[in-house]
């Protein structure tokens, strides 16, 4: 049974070990890598009696070709603010008056690492910049990456940007929510809508006309990319084999293919319902109908009613017919204020009459309802299967006069801009960091020269665990019951089958102290022997005695047994029991075996001839 407990014991550390084990893993994992870190973010100098990392942060510089790059470190000296008004808004909110600013981040800032941050609440905010050289769909992916930190969180607006299309006629200056842009990226939020955009515009090779195709949500919870005040990285790769990834944090939530997961559909259906066509007039798409045969039965009374009144019912005793339900209260008094022409007659308030508390019921009795055992309803004919059924009708197909096949949408308008046309019901957005380019490694350098250090300051001023686990707990109360139960489950199982046990009495009995031996049957029966062995070696050296001497040795034995008294020695085994006492504990039929035994064996004789050889 001890070797069952052990084994339980054991299995229930291993079990506890793996439980934290997997939950180490999870929040491993929730952590996204930053790939490709350069020695500069690795070899970070952390003081650990600060509570802050010191970074000597550079502003970064990209590696390979690059379309776009902006760290916003040198200030707004290539953006353009838009001075131009939203249409079909009112005047006096259509202005793009929104303020931007160039600055730090408010938490785990680095000395000289600034952003574009939106200033205003409740305004429409507008600012571009041209690309280095404009982006053209070709043989190359793009990609486009950039940072955002909802420093106060989100309430309801956008921190997506802009890719605008190449024309003659593009003023940057007049750049409005209607200025024609390729692809739209980036998060969004209102209520608890969550969103992430992927949006291009697609032209119809056969009518020349644009039409928007949105991305497939994410199956990712986005919320907290928004709520934990956080920087995160945002990337769109797009690809020439017309298939898309979605990442944040270099963590891929969405990808797929622009002619698969597009909504609604890239190329349109091959075949459309006829618009002209109807459906006749005699067509039945009713799968059950009444039974036309069914007839009502005779006795079917559709009269009575659901409910009657129990004839069985008694009222009940000491029922006050005579007292009502409520009273008027006899402690109110009319306001002082009360204006009888204006207020009306003035009446006390009801209050429960006290002399129902005490009776059954008060008031008129009413005899209470009960179901009718004859009510049956109206009476309805049985349903049956339509002999006429003709299932549920549709307009015929024709081809589709509008239908057209690009298998390559990736061969998007050029792009030669980058905006941000916003509008936010919470301010401190920040911005920073934008790359377009083409190559994967080229933006993950400049990300790790980035990104990579501000998650690094981030993490290392984080609180510890159990400062989470206490905010976390203050927000949601719920969860300290779930920490008590967490820590007194394992410490209990452990105490319930680890923790030594109080040994029975049984045990306890049958190991006893030796405080005081006693002298038992067996004991005494081998001293007899030793005794009895003495005697015969001694007769053996002397000569045997004559019968007579025999005799009187006897004779000697009987004066000695009434007249002797036991030496040190004997009173050593004989009050053995007496001077150190038996022990209090043990049972009667101990005590009643140990005088039974002493009563059989010659103990007398024995200690005479042991007093007679000393």
């Amino acid at each position: 049974m001890h070797f069952q407990w052990d084994w339980l014991c054991l299995g229930v550390l291993i079990m506890s070990s793996v439980t934290a084990g997997m939950e180490n893993e999870e929040n491993l994992d929730a952590d996204v890598e930053v790939e490709n870190f350069d020695k500069q973010s690795q070899e970070a100098d952390v003081d650990r009696d600060k509570s802050s990392i010191e970074v000597a942060y550079q502003t970064p510089k990209p590696t390979g070709e690059v379309y776009f790059t902006e760290s916003f470190d040198e200030g707004l000296s290539r953006w353009v603010l838009s001075v131009t008004l939203k249409e079909d808004t009112d005047d006096n909110v259509a202005k793009y008056d929104g303020r931007w600013e160039v600055e730090e981040l408010k938490e785990n800032a680095m000395p000289g690492d600034k952003g574009l941050v939106l200033k205003s609440v409740a305004k429409y905010h507008a600012i571009s910049a041209m690309l280095t050289k404009a982006f053209v769909f070709d043989d190359k992916p793009l990609i486009v990456q950039y940072e955002v930190n909802f420093q106060k969180g989100i309430d309801c607006g956008g921190a997506y940007i802009k890719l605008l299309s190449s024309s003659n006629d593009l003023n940057l200056e007049y750049f409005f929510d209607k200025t024609p842009y390729t692809i739209m990226f980036g998060p969004d939020k209102c209520g608890e809508d969550y969103k992430l955009h992927f949006i291009f515009r697609h032209k119809n090779p056969k009518t020349g006309e644009y039409d928007e195709k949105h991305a497939e949500r994410p199956d990712v919870d986005l919320k907290k990319f928004y709520l934990d005040k956080k920087t995160h990285l945002y990337t769109l790769v797009l690809k020439p084999d017309d298939t898309f990834e979605i990442l944040i944090d270099q963590t891929v939530v969405s990808k797929g293919s622009l002619l698969e997961n597009m909504i609604p559909p890239v190329n349109p259906p091959k075949e459309i319902e006829d618009p002209t066509d109807k459906k006749p007039d005699d067509w039945d798409e009713r799968p059950k109908i009444p039974d036309p045969n069914a007839v009502k039965p005779d006795d079917w009374d559709e009269n009575e009613p659901a409910k009657i009144e129990d004839p069985d019912a008694v009222k009940p005793e000491g029922w006050l017919d005579d007292e009502p339900q409520y009273v008027p209260d006899p402690n109110a008094k009319k306001p002082k204020d009360w204006d009888e022409e204006m207020d009306g007659e003035w009446e006390a308030p009801q209050i429960p009459n006290a002399k129902c508390e005490a009776a059954p019921g008060c008031g008129e009795w009413v005899r209470p309802m009960k179901n009718n055992p004859k009510y049956k309803g109206k009476w309805r004919a049985p349903m049956i299967d339509n002999p006429n059924y003709q299932g549920i009708w549709s307009p015929r197909k024709i081809p589709n006069p509008d239908y057209f096949e690009d298998p390559h949408p990736f061969k998007m308008t050029t792009v030669s801009a980058i905006g941000l046309e916003l509008w936010s019901m919470t301010s401190d957005i920040y911005f920073d960091n934008f790359i377009i380019c083409s190559e994967k490694e080229v933006a993950d350098r400049w990300a790790a020269d980035s990104w990579g250090l501000k998650k690094l300051v981030a993490s290392a001023n984080e609180p510890g665990m159990f400062s989470q686990l206490v905010t976390a707990a203050e927000e949601h109360p719920w969860l300290w019951v779930l920490y008590i139960l967490t820590l007194a489950l394992p410490v209990g199982l452990t105490v319930l089958f680890c923790w030594p046990g109080k040994k029975s009495d049984e045990c306890i009995a049958f190991k006893k102290p030796d405080i005081s031996k006693q002298i038992t049957k067996g004991e005494l029966k081998e001293e007899a022997e030793e005794f009895e062995d003495d005697e015969l070696e001694e007769e053996k050296e002397n000569e045997a005695p004559d019968e007579d001497e025999v005799e009187g040795d006897e004779d000697i034995y009987d004066d000695d047994d009434e007249n002797e008294v036991p030496d040190e020695e004997e009173n050593e085994v004989l009050d053995g029991s007496q001077d150190d006492g038996f022990n209090k504990s043990d049972s009667e039929d101990e005590k009643k075996e140990d005088d039974e035994g002493m009563g059989d064996l010659p103990l007398k004789s024995v200690r005479k001839r042991r007093v007679r050889k000393d």
